[in-house]
């Protein structure tokens, strides 16, 4: 055998490809490869009836990656992935375009087959050619954030018309296996001759369980199931997809939204204001039965919900300012007064899960924190982060001198009852940027208590047309806005946090900061070794915690559900998600309501 044999004979060896029906990116696969449905669906649910929803704002896009365009709520969903991601697994794929995949060992590659039976909504076939024209398609019009992303896929090539591979300039899991699951494929004979950053005033072509099927231009659109959809019967779709028709009305506000389902406009409402769930499901509906609420907990990971700062802007580039501000938020008078003590406060960004920071960091955190201890706040190392507590009484005078103590270290001082910029001589004022007025009534507390301070909050209120492009465009001074949940430090963190994603509204803080890139990094390097994960995660955490990016808000830890009386569902709830997608209406039930919710 010559040397250059023996040296191709070493790379195979070591190179492992292996071929499965299934990616599991975090643990093990909960489900085998001859499974027939997910444990949280009922297979024998009847595909009936119909469902309405109700959205606040508008819309004038059916285009869902679009750079410009409000975009028709379920747009995005109108296309299948290639693999599907179950609602009570972390991180799981299985087949749904795609057939079977296979890939090296090293992650340097992946292969993709597709499903032979596979069609778009018109007819036409489902191959290779479609998915790598989808990658290109992103890559070159998407989102910015796409392209960042995924810079470290070389290509996306059709090898076969059933066959696409996936070659990775630099070797990495989580990238492959995202691409398998997240690629919504396009029909490249529909998409290539349309720009996919531009708008789109008609309905697409799409390849999933439901189309468009009419539609009032900024008020409503009603999406029809296929008959024919050609994925029914897969595993990963027994069950699932129950509803004929499902609709979404569009209102003014949240307050009007309300008052609309009560009076039977729409079907299910998943409250999210403490004050509506306590005082406004009453009525002549809810005395004869016809509206039924309920509050369902659950296991899933918690956004990470508060009033989110600039720190792109000069008066929130230093984090003493960010952190005094947040005496200034007296959760324990709000949520006895505002929420009926339906909430808890918000303190991680891995909320509800084991990766939350809690208590002293460990010894691994230690090691992984110590190369950054010049560039981050010393507290990390020796002090749990818990947002300012009040007696719930109002008066929050302690609290506000330590406020006014990090204010002067900061170069600020009260004058004239004004806080005043000791070196420019401009006053602390800023805008809090908000589309709903339940927003306001959240903030007016916290812009009174910053009053006392010195301090002028204005809020602005936008309509969500507005508010959108501010943010996209990153014209703002704070918002009330969330963070994404994370089940677990995923490579995703990157999109929110690192550096190289700034122009991307997913980093609403407008974060640059070395340690965080490189901890997001690292998070993203190590998918592999879940127990560096475990010291990672909480240590992201701190140092997230203690740069007091936003001012924490709070999470209730439970669905709370509204609805006319006309759904089943499953016994089984799944446990990272509410599982609308498995209800079905009952034709008995809904036969009991008034016709127009029938």
């Amino acid at each position: 055998m010559s040397s250059a044999n023996a040296a191709e004979t070493k790379v195979i060896e070591k190179t492992k490809v292996i071929e499965t029906t299934q990616l599991v990116g975090f643990g093990k696969a909960k489900y085998p490869e001859d499974f027939t449905h997910f444990d949280y669906v009922n297979p024998n649910a009847p595909k009936f009836g119909k469902v309405t929803y109700g959205e606040t704002g508008t819309f004038d896009s059916f285009n869902r990656f679009g750079s410009r365009g409000l975009a028709a709520k379920y747009t995005g969903e109108l296309y299948d992935t290639l693999m599907f991601s179950p609602s009570d697994e972390i991180d799981a794929y299985y087949p749904l375009i795609a057939s079977k995949v296979r890939y090296a060992d090293d992650f340097s590659w992946l292969e993709i087959d597709i499903n032979p039976k596979a069609r778009f909504q018109d007819g036409v076939p489902i191959t290779a050619h479609d998915v790598a024209f989808t990658f290109d398609k992103f890559s070159t019009e998407g989102v910015p954030q796409y392209r960042v992303y995924y810079k470290d896929i070389k290509s996306v090539t059709a090898i076969s018309d059933l066959i696409v591979r996936v070659e990775m300039a630099t070797p990495n899991r989580e990238k492959l296996f995202s691409f398998a699951q997240g690629t919504r494929v396009l029909p490249k004979h529909y998409w290539q001759d349309r720009k996919l950053s531009d708008p789109l005033s008609e309905p697409p072509v799409g390849s999933g369980p439901y189309k468009v099927i009419d539609y009032k231009s900024g008020q409503s659109v009603t999406y029809g199931l296929l008959e024919d959809y050609w994925a029914a019967n897969l595993p990963v779709n027994v069950g699932r997809n129950n509803f004929k028709q499902v609709q979404y009305d569009y209102y003014r506000d949240d307050t009007v939204m309300l008052e609309a389902f009560k009076a039977g406009e729409y079907d299910l409402r998943v409250e999210n204001t403490a004050k509506f769930w306590a005082t406004s499901y009453t009525g002549t509906n809810f005395d004869k039965g016809y509206i039924t609420k309920e509050e369902l907990n659950h296991e899933k990971p918690e956004t990470s919900q508060g009033f989110i700062f600039n720190s792109q802007i000069a008066t929130f580039s230093d984090p003493k300012v960010r952190e005094a501000l947040t005496y200034a938020m007296d959760f324990e008078w709000m949520n006895r007064n505002l929420f009926y003590s339906q909430y808890q406060r918000t303190r991680s960004y891995f909320q509800n899960t084991e990766y939350e920071a809690k208590g002293l960091p460990s010894e691994a955190e230690i090691a992984l924190l110590t190369p950054f201890k010049d560039q981050i706040d010393p507290r990390v190392f020796t002090q749990e982060f818990k947002p300012p507590v009040t007696d719930g009484s109002g008066r929050i005078r302690s609290q506000m001198r330590t406020a006014f103590k990090l204010l002067k270290e900061a170069g600020w001082e009260l004058k004239n009852k004004v806080m005043t910029n000791k070196e420019t001589g401009q006053p602390l004022a800023f805008e809090l940027l908000i589309y709903s007025p339940t927003s306001e009534r959240i903030a007016i507390p916290m812009q009174k208590n910053l009053k006392r301070m010195g301090i002028e909050m204005k809020i602005r209120t936008v309509d969500t047309t507005q508010y959108i492009k501010r943010l996209r465009d990153r014209d703002f001074d704070m918002v009330s806005s969330s963070y994404s949940a994370n089940p677990y430090p995923n490579p995703n963190l990157l999109i929110a946090w690192n550096s190289n994603y700034i122009d991307s509204t997913f980093n609403t803080a407008g974060v640059i900061d070395p340690v965080v890139d490189a901890l997001t990094e690292q998070i993203a390097k190590s998918q592999s070794d879940s127990e560096k994960l475990s010291a990672l995660g909480p240590a992201f955490d701190r140092v997230l915690q203690w740069n007091f990016y936003l001012i924490p808000q709070w999470y209730s830890g439970k669905y709370r559900v509204a609805m006319w009386d006309k759904f089943e569902r499953p016994s089984t709830l799944p446990k990272y998600d509410l599982g609308v997608d498995t209800w079905w209406v009952s034709e008995e039930k809904a036969a009991l309501l008034p016709e127009k919710r029938r």
